[in-house]
């Protein structure tokens, strides 16, 4: 919805959907995660320290950062 411009901030979009922006703001950073990532925990594959708790702290923007510290070398 924001990158189709039918809100223009994160604000407007939680007001829309009754969300708490704080909220919101967290659950699009899980946008920023590495494809790779995303695919470990969709197939049940991330290291059981990367918990939901451990996203909502921040984590790096760079992937490979991500990767290095969250999946195995190969």
């Amino acid at each position: 919805m924001l990158d189709d411009g039918r809100y223009g901030s994160v604000s407007e979009l939680a007001t829309a959907e009754k969300l708490d922006r704080g909220y919101l703001g967290r659950i699009l950073m899980l946008t920023l995660l590495a494809p790779d990532i995303v695919e470990a925990v969709l197939d049940g594959r991330q290291p059981a320290e990367l918990g939901v708790h451990v996203l909502r702290e921040g984590f790096p923007v760079e992937w490979g950062e991500q990767c290095g510290r969250w999946l195995p070398g190969p």
